[in-house]
């Protein structure tokens, strides 16, 4: 198969390879070598459209990072009781992981070796905490179980949620997708509500 011509690319063009290769590599394992020949084009042909690879990793975990901060200002995240909103942002976050697959993955695996890294970890914290504030709120109300504690309902949805990256694979139809979503909602919530 022959990369495409330069004047193919497109910076969205050339993140998602940029993507793909640091997901194979690891961002500290890849470089910008790695990337031009990943992209069938020249170093000077990236530094075209970046000025580094660290500026690459940024726009990627601001891709994802965006993609779940955005779930928090949609409306039904907002309004309504805790516990619905709750339910709304677990299925939201599943629907974002699996639309933005690559760089979700990429994501969840950013150390925080670099400035963009500890960025990007500080980010996810500040999303955790804002989920983890929901869940607090559904138990206040007695809608969730009490016998569990907060923080670990809160590790272990996160958990099950994140593991998506580790196995999930898409098909082309996108048939798969529904099923996963509601799979996690369903378990995480028949585990999580108060029985009456």
């Amino acid at each position: 198969m022959t990369a495409p011509k330069r004047d193919t690319y497109t910076p969205e063009s050339l993140l998602a390879v940029a993507v793909t290769v640091f997901n194979e590599r690891g961002y500290d394992g890849t470089s910008m070598e790695h990337l031009s020949k990943a992209a069938g084009i020249s170093k000077s042909s990236i530094y075209h459209h970046v000025t580094s690879k660290e500026e690459l990793l940024r726009r990627a975990v601001s891709r994802a990072l965006d993609g779940l901060f955005g779930i928090l200002d949609e409306e039904p995240a907002r309004v309504g009781r805790a516990v619905e909103r709750l339910e709304y942002v677990t299925r939201r976050m599943v629907e974002v992981l699996i639309g933005e697959l690559p760089y979700v993955t990429l994501l969840l695996r950013v150390r925080g070796n670099t400035d963009t890294e500890r960025w990007a970890l500080e980010r996810r914290r500040d999303f955790d905490h804002r989920v983890s504030d929901l869940l607090k709120a559904a138990a206040a109300d007695g809608e969730v179980r009490g016998d569990i504690e907060v923080r670990l309902a809160t590790r272990l949805v996160f958990g099950m949620i994140n593991s998506i990256v580790e196995w999930y694979r898409p098909d082309s139809r996108g048939s798969g997708d529904r099923e996963v979503v509601d799979a996690v909602v369903r378990l995480v919530f028949e585990g999580l509500r108060r029985q009456p």
